[in-house]
């Protein structure tokens, strides 16, 4: 017997990918959903993104783009200390900001800091950033086993699963634990397609393992709608191309080289 469940990261206001995700994970028998925060920046009309979580009882955990609009708070809390980058996310962060309705602000600034839960014997643990830190970024190529060995011993977990990277990786630790960046549905993993990703959970017989599944979904659509809100068509370019062209000051040299900037 398997037992599976859907595993949603950052989902930037892309309504469209959010939609053509959770489609995708129904007809795969899924019927339970999680989402590991960061629900607006970069994407338009925010608030359509809240509909569909409700409508589908997705079970949320609060990112620091969610914390900041909840709270009203003046920026994102990502961090940018390069000019470029930090000018971006300033317009993406107002725009959201000023976009978003108030009870959708209410939602996010009362959902949780991380869900537990366990699935085929496995202690569960979904966080945004890190347990430690909501923003906190993990890099494969920068995190060392050890530190990731640690943070379950610390918060007794056997499975990790985080998000706000953009990128999707995994990595197996001692005991049969692991840790997993589930991806994002906001915008490409900085990988030259269009396609968004997220993760299945399988618990069977054989244990537990971590899917990552590649979404398509009406990209075009999202850019026309990205253009009719006046969002920057740096954020346009990104979707259609699938080469991040803001917020590349996070990425570590190994994971920027892979992009085209």
């Amino acid at each position: 017997m398997t037992s599976t469940v859907a595993l949603f990261g950052g989902v930037y206001s892309n309504h469209l990918a959010l939609a053509a995700a959770l489609a995708h994970a129904k007809s795969r028998g899924v019927e339970t959903f999680y989402c590991l925060g960061d629900l607006g920046a970069f994407g338009p009309n925010p608030n359509k993104v809240f509909d569909l979580l409700v409508d589908n009882d997705v079970r949320t955990v609060q990112g620091n783009y969610d914390n900041s609009i909840g709270n009203g708070l003046e920026d994102c809390q990502c961090g940018y200390t390069d000019p470029r980058d930090n000018h971006y996310a300033r317009i993406s962060y107002a725009y959201t900001l000023r976009n978003t309705s108030i009870e959708f602000r209410d939602w996010m600034r009362d959902l949780p800091q991380n869900i537990r839960f366990t699935l085929g014997g496995k202690r569960i643990l979904l966080c945004h950033g890190s347990p430690r830190q909501m923003n906190e970024f993990l890099w494969e190529s920068t995190t060392p086993t050890h530190f990731l060995e640690k943070l379950c011993d610390d918060f007794d977990a056997d499975i990790i699963a985080a998000t706000h990277t953009g990128l999707h990786w995994q990595r197996d630790l001692s005991r049969d634990r692991r840790f997993v960046n589930v991806g994002v549905l906001g915008r490409p993993a900085n990988d030259g397609t269009s396609n968004v990703w997220y993760t299945l959970l399988h618990a069977s017989g054989a244990g537990l393992s971590a899917e990552f599944v590649p979404v398509s979904y009406d990209y075009e659509s999202l850019c026309e709608e990205m253009r009719a809100e006046g969002l920057p068509e740096e954020f346009i370019q990104t979707i259609r191309q699938g080469w991040w062209t803001t917020c590349l000051e996070v990425l570590p040299s190994k994971e920027r080289a892979r992009g085209e900037y």
